[in-house]
């Protein structure tokens, strides 16, 4: 079965067809209508006109009404959306069904934002410049969103973008990852279904780069969201128009630190989890494992024995836990580093070698060279590296050494090391006894250094979507 959609900027013409094949066998899943640089100008025109005309602007009871009605709509069609994510992304389905689960609950949340996040009172009349003066501040949308996305959760990462924008009541041009637009376009469609006029969020894949730069580099843009490498999303925002705000999410290489006091057998099935979950292809994945030099060679064996468990296969069967890698290409470069990694001298534990052209096995490697290809950059696949370390200090320097800074973890049963890590780790979050992929999403979910710009989380992507618009009152009766 194939889900093909049209070009989802109105009064537009199609600039051709862009099919979707699925990364596990190759098929045709799907297609969706391509925009060009002439369908990109039309529908900046739309927002622009549309964020002008300030009578046209939903009221705040709509924009609720239209969130929950969506939130409904996928909850009807629960299953269906799991299943085809699955095909789409290589998500297995039991974690496409978490994903799900997550994008319906983050639509509430952001119908629940309009509730509980307001303006505030500004003091007056606390000195003689300010008397009988009254203040206070009001949230308006920013103005027109471009929104570019990632692949690999290609519901939910759309949830955190187009949500906040229309709860904040920004028009929104949203262009998906050519891998994995159908999700996309189906969200799209459901709130059009729920109500939201057409003209409001507009959803397309290009033609080409310079036709993401021409929508990107607008000046028509007021908020820039970008998730997807760091390489694309620091050239983009050098792009930006003067004024244009942005959020970039990139990727990481994400620490965890193992004391000698862990309770191995509550952190090692977290960590093997987090590690090979998506075949890795999480921003905050479970990539380097810092672990005092007398455990880590257990440590190894263990989470390749977590990992020769998992079964790797088609994503849309209920029994896999391990899909397939995006684009056969990144299976030869994760097998090209891994491959570096045993000629410099780490240790192979498990996996190791391509299943096919798509998948690829858990692997765990024991002390690859700080200096390795796999060391120094985000994996992005099914491996965790093992490290030995002497002493804490060590491992904490090794472990902030790199120019990603996201999410790290640390698993002990002394509080006092919970805390050093915590104080002295490079990262927006520090996870105690918890795996670097936890994430609910209302809260702050922020790269730092090369990892990002801005802070993520729906809660906060809102919040960039707005401004606080201040209203003084001057009276003498007040």
């Amino acid at each position: 079965m194939t889900e093909d959609f049209h070009l989802m900027i109105p009064g537009a013409d199609s600039a051709g067809r862009h099919e979707v094949v699925s990364p596990y066998d190759g098929s045709i899943i799907g297609s969706c209508e391509i925009a060009d640089a002439k369908a990109i100008s039309l529908s900046l025109e739309t927002a622009a006109k549309l964020l002008a005309d300030r009578h046209r602007w939903l009221s705040g009871a709509e924009r609720i009404a239209i969130l929950e009605k969506t939130a409904a709509i996928m909850q009807d069609r629960f299953e269906h959306l799991a299943v085809e994510s699955a095909r789409e992304g290589g998500k297995p389905l039991v974690d496409s069904r978490v994903e799900v689960t997550r994008a319906i609950d983050g639509v509430k949340n952001c119908a629940e934002l309009l509730r509980s996040e307001a303006g505030r009172e500004i003091p007056m009349g606390v000195n003689a410049a300010s008397a009988n003066r009254l203040a206070f501040t009001h949230r308006e949308p920013i103005g027109v969103v471009a929104a570019l996305s990632a692949f690999n959760h290609p519901l939910n990462l759309i949830v955190h973008q187009v949500g906040p924008a229309i709860a904040a009541g920004c028009p929104v041009i949203i262009k998906p990852a050519s891998d994995t637009p159908l999700s996309c376009m189906r969200f799209v469609s459901m709130l059009r279904e729920a109500g939201l006029p057409d003209e409001w969020c507009q959803a397309c894949v290009t033609d080409s780069n310079e036709t993401i730069e021409k929508l990107v580099s607008d000046e028509r843009i007021a908020f820039f969201s970008f998730i997807g490498s760091a390489r694309v999303g620091w050239m983009l925002r050098s792009k930006l128009a003067p004024g244009t705000r942005c959020g970039l999410e990139h990727g990481g290489a994400a620490p965890v630190l193992v004391a000698p006091d862990a309770d191995l057998d509550d952190a090692l099935p977290l960590i093997a989890k987090a590690g090979f979950y998506h075949a890795g292809q999480v921003c905050v994945s479970v990539q380097r494992v810092y672990v005092e030099a007398s455990q880590a060679q257990f440590v190894a064996n263990k989470l390749a024995e977590f990992g020769n468990a998992m079964k790797v296969g088609d994503p849309t069967s209920d029994q896999t836990d391990i899909g397939p890698l995006i684009r056969p290409k990144e299976v030869e470069r994760i097998n090209q580093w891994v491959s570096e990694a045993v000629n410099d001298g780490a240790s192979l534990v498990s996996g190791g070698a391509p299943i096919s052209a798509r998948c690829y096995p858990a692997t765990v490697l024991l002390d690859p060279p700080d200096s390795s290809t796999i060391s120094q950059n985000e994996i992005f696949g099914p491996v965790i590296c093992v490290y030995s370390y002497s002493d804490m200090d060590e491992a904490i320097r090794r472990a902030n050494a790199l120019p990603f800074s996201f999410q790290a973890a640390v698993f002990t049963t002394s509080l006092d090391t919970a805390l050093r890590a915590y104080k002295h780790l490079e990262a927006s979050a520090v996870m105690v006894n918890d795996h670097t992929a936890f994430r609910v999403d209302w809260m702050p979910f922020a790269g730092l250094k090369v990892s990002g710009h801005g802070t993520g989380g729906i809660r906060y992507t809102y919040e960039d979507m707005t401004v606080e618009k201040m209203m003084v009152i001057r009276s003498a009766e007040i």
